[in-house]
């Protein structure tokens, strides 16, 4: 059975930070791109960040410079470091995890939720 369990979510102030960390089991993690996405009411699910499995990274430009994606294959666990969090960060964060060659082959998350507000 595939789990991709989400923590680290919660309240935090305007320029504060958060680590945002999704736990897998069920997959061989080394083979999938690892993706964060966020979503707030009304609109689409959008791509934060992901990460390759050779450890190329991208980001949505929103979160550049702020937002640093990484893998740990030892621990089949994806992480999300935010910092300088702002209002407009406020979001239901989803973990995605894609096969790199069998990109059909996906899961999510159930997500966390992130408020940024004073």
């Amino acid at each position: 059975q595939v789990q991709l369990v989400e923590s680290g979510g919660g309240l935090v102030q305007p320029g504060g930070s958060l680590r945002l960390s999704c736990s897998t089991s069920g997959i061989l993690f080394a083979s999938y791109t690892m993706s964060w996405y966020r979503q707030t009411p009304g609109k689409e699910r959008e791509l934060v960040a992901n990460i390759t499995n050779n450890y190329r990274t991208n980001y949505a430009d929103a979160v550049k410079g702020r937002f640093t994606i990484s893998r740990d294959n030892s621990r089949s666990s994806a992480y999300l470091q935010m910092n300088n969090l702002k209002p407009l960060d406020t979001a239901v964060y989803y973990c995605h995890a894609q096969h790199r060659i069998h990109s059909a082959v996906a899961h999510w998350g159930q997500g966390t939720q992130v408020t940024v507000s004073p």
